[in-house]
């Protein structure tokens, strides 16, 4: 091959390298204005901002609600025992819990109420927890005491209630759902039910072995 042509030809490969290297440089180098774009309506597509008009629909309104029956991915929730306190398909709560109870989860349960319940309920779930003291020791005339965890009207309500009392609050008490996740919440309705059995508990419910030692 004649050299002059040979030369061409080196010219030209060289040159085909040229664009790959400009793109490449241009994809990987911090910039302060957008990257071109081949396809640009893919990163810039139109909107519609919030509390806007939009033609397009037959309302005219921008903003669209979420199909009916649209979940979250990962948030169907569909166990109406567990994530509710509900018998499936009605509104009465269950009897028993829907998860194990174990010695950790009363445990968890024991911190979490301390957490969250103690300053109003007590350590103890008599009702009368630090922020209960305060506010009767203000005599404001406003304040609606704590209920007493350990009573009869706690004690005769069905597990599934107490947790629907976490999640979604009674009366003055505000939901603490949004803080307390489901499995805490059981944990937590583990607890009050432990400090019931223990306001009336004997030493007979002791196990033998442990009680020498609350004898001493």
């Amino acid at each position: 091959m004649p050299r002059p042509i040979l030369y061409v030809l080196l010219v030209v490969v060289a040159a085909s390298l040229v664009p790959m290297g400009l793109v490449y440089k241009a994809r990987h180098s911090r910039k302060t204005h957008p990257r071109i774009q081949v396809v640009y309506d893919m990163d810039n597509q139109y909107k519609s901002k919030t509390q806007t008009e939009n033609a397009f629909f037959a309302d005219g309104m921008a903003m669209r609600h979420s199909p009916d029956g649209t979940v979250a991915q990962g948030q169907l929730e569909a166990d109406d025992a567990l994530y509710r306190g509900q018998v499936a398909g009605d509104t009465l709560f269950v009897e028993t819990f829907p998860v194990e109870v174990t010695s950790e989860m009363m445990y968890r349960g024991q911190e979490r109420f301390n957490i969250y319940c103690a300053p109003c309920h007590g350590a103890s779930g008599d009702g009368n927890g630090l922020v209960n003291v305060r506010a009767a020791a203000l005599a404001e005339g406003t304040w609606t005491p704590p209920t007493d965890l350990r009573g009869q009207t706690v004690i005769d309500r069905p597990v599934g209630h107490i947790y629907n009392t976490i999640k979604n609050g009674i009366r003055n008490m505000p939901a603490y759902g949004p803080q307390i996740p489901v499995s805490d919440r059981w944990a937590i309705v583990a607890y009050v039910r432990a400090l019931q059995l223990s306001r009336n508990a004997s030493i007979e419910d002791v196990p033998a072995e442990v009680r020498a030692s609350l004898q001493k």
